[in-house]
């Protein structure tokens, strides 16, 4: 199964464009108030601090772009931010048979995948992927997905 949503970056750069535009116009706005017009008092404020928490907000739900692939013998998850230079990409590739549970938490707006795979040297490592952005028949998908590898290795071991 594959499941992407790379074809929505046009729509979070857009968004993330506005949001920044926002931003800029509410310190331009603010800054003329404050210095020449002086017409609205301390609601000037919001004109800085709601467009920089939209912002907040928007980087921080994580990476926007999350691609999965459990096709063939091997897992494939990618893990990437709309911008480069903002965070380095996650792509973590490894056998089927080594992916042992994973939880998905969701907190607010904030949805974390944490995959725990099993390893020679310490047993097993936890990898984690950012999956706010996904809807929630993707995440119902990928839940699917995994599930049925998981329980497949369970098999396998009984």
């Amino acid at each position: 199964m594959r499941l992407s949503n790379r074809n929505k970056v046009s729509i979070y750069n857009s968004l993330s464009t506005i949001l920044f535009m926002m931003m800029v116009f509410g310190v331009i706005v603010f800054a003329a108030n404050e210095y020449r017009f002086n017409a609205l008092g301390n609601e000037s404020y919001l004109l800085i601090i709601v467009p920089f928490l939209l912002l907040f907000i928007f980087y921080t739900c994580g990476r926007q772009i999350f691609e999965y692939d459990s096709d063939g013998e091997a897992l494939n998850f990618k893990n990437r931010n709309i911008i480069p230079f903002l965070d380095k990409p996650l792509h973590d590739e490894f056998p089927k048979y080594k992916l042992i549970k994973y939880d998905i938490i969701s907190i607010l707006f904030i949805k974390r995948l944490y995959i725990t795979v099993s390893s020679k040297n310490n047993g097993s490592t936890i990898l984690k992927y950012q999956i706010s952005y996904l809807s929630k028949k993707e995440i119902n998908d990928l839940k699917l997905s995994l599930n049925k590898v998981v329980k497949a290795n369970k098999e396998k071991k009984d």
